[in-house]
């Protein structure tokens, strides 16, 4: 098969890709870029959270708090269940809450991007204000914050699929993925 042929179509009809790692880990970048190349379509599940609230996710966080956020994601990500053919960047504590993990494994292929804590950290204080758990922290308590968060998420991100490190990820990527699935 030429190079030609291999993008004609998708790599793997009607299955659902869920993007999981943490905050920073380029979930929503690569999302974009493999989708693209790979004709499936994109969507990043605190996009379409705030969709269906019709506010931002930091508004959600500050007036009906976490937990109420971590139902709606819930609810909005069982409702991917219906698409085919979506790559779907999830929020870093997705894969933590009720049983969203084993939901995304029996619903489609679960990929880990994970980063280096400092790596993350590079990445996220650029848009610090976006992001409602991280506003009150100044660059020591946020890697901190960061390193504690990765040991509570690591049981639940080692239950992906697929684990791939974002810093040898490039516009490829998602095709050797796919083909690696395949075999």
């Amino acid at each position: 098969m030429s190079d030609s042929d291999s993008t004609s179509k998708p790599l793997l009809l009607d299955k659902n890709y869920f993007l999981i790692g943490f905050m920073g880990t380029g979930k929503s970048h690569w999302g974009k870029l493999w989708a693209a190349a790979n004709k499936l379509t994109f969507v990043d599940l605190d996009e379409l959270i705030e969709k269906a609230e019709q506010t931002t996710i930091a508004e959600i966080f500050d007036t009906k708090g976490e937990d109420y956020f971590r139902k709606i994601e819930k609810e909005v990500l069982r409702k991917c269940g219906e698409f085919k053919n979506f790559l779907i960047a999830c929020g870093g504590g997705t894969p933590c809450f009720f049983e969203n993990m084993k939901w995304m494994n029996d619903h489609g292929v679960t990929i880990f991007i994970r980063s280096r804590p400092v790596e993350i950290l590079d990445r996220v204080m650029e848009e610090k204000e976006k992001r409602p758990l991280l506003k009150k922290l100044n660059e020591g308590e946020l890697l901190f914050y960061i390193e504690q968060k990765l040991k509570e998420r690591e049981p639940f991100y080692s239950q992906a699929q697929i684990k791939v490190e974002s810093n040898s990820l490039d516009e490829n990527s998602f095709a050797k993925i796919a083909l690696a699935i395949h075999q």
